[in-house]
């Protein structure tokens, strides 16, 4: 029986809606294989089967001929090598920044791998390019992660050195500093140490930021000018063991002993 136009025009849109639902769907999965990767084989693996339906089906169903077919495919393919293009400079820039903290390795393996894009297979394509993005945030994540914690070791560094230094510059915690370099640097037992706590505390009151307004004295063994102090260390303003230091050698090229020191103090009001 000879079909009527209405039943011809309906075939045909029929036929229409179908086509275009089809080479919708043969684009989506394509786009859905590149844009996820290797971040579920399962969605992969769907997409796969998805594209391995035969020509003469795809054509029978959509309309279209097999060059239309081929030139879909093309397109992913395009598509997928530009993004395997891109994800191969940014995991190569990754390596170089991150070699010298954590292991690079598996992102090598994975690089190497994908590095051959054009000559894989779409599926494949899809597949390594997903699996080096995700090795390069990993390996991303953990130099971040050593960086930190680096960070965190040199504050905590920072922070013991500062606190050791507050000690080390009240009155109690210079004078233990120098009970220890009078004895370990030049044999001075407690004898010569009473002479020294006397002298100094005469001096300054074994205050790191003593100051003579008079004359400039400065600090716990009142070197004059302050700057001398220098020789033994730049920091020589803030830390009270550099001062010990400049003034236990000064008191030994001076004097021999802090008691000789000490008596001469006594006697002259200076040394």
């Amino acid at each position: 029986m000879e079909s009527t136009p209405s039943s011809r025009k309906a075939l045909a849109a029929r036929r229409q809606r179908t086509r275009a639902t089809i080479v919708s769907a043969v684009a989506t999965l394509a786009l859905t294989g590149l844009i996820v990767g290797a971040a579920s084989s399962a969605q992969t693996s769907w997409a796969s089967e998805a594209r391995i339906a035969t020509t003469t089906e795809l054509s029978q169903s959509t309309g279209l001929r097999h060059d239309q077919l081929a030139v879909q495919h093309q397109a992913a393919k395009a598509h997928a090598d530009g993004r395997a293009k891109n994800t191969l400079r940014d995991a190569t820039v990754v390596m170089a920044s991150t070699r010298d903290r954590v292991d690079v390795g598996n992102l090598t393996a994975s690089v190497t791998s994908l590095a051959n894009y054009e000559a894989l297979n779409l599926d494949a394509v899809i597949s390594l390019t997903g699996q080096t993005r995700t090795i390069a945030a990993t390996v991303q994540a953990a130099a971040v992660e050593v960086d930190r914690t680096a960070a965190a070791a040199t504050a905590a560094a920072a922070d013991a050195a500062a606190s050791a230094l507050s000690a080390a510059n009240t009155p109690d915690g210079a004078r233990a500093t120098a009970r220890d370099l009078a004895a370990s640097r030049y044999g001075w037992g407690e004898s010569q140490f009473s002479c020294l706590a006397q002298l100094w505390a005469k001096e300054s009151g074994w205050s790191y930021t003593a100051l003579n307004e008079s004359s400039g004295a400065t600090g716990i063994p009142q070197a004059l000018p302050g700057s001398k102090m220098a020789l033994v260390g730049s920091d020589w303003q803030t830390n009270a063991s550099t001062q010990i230091r400049w003034g236990l050698d000064y008191i030994s090229r001076g004097y021999g002993t802090p008691c000789s020191a000490w008596s001469h103090s006594q006697a002259m009001d200076w040394y």
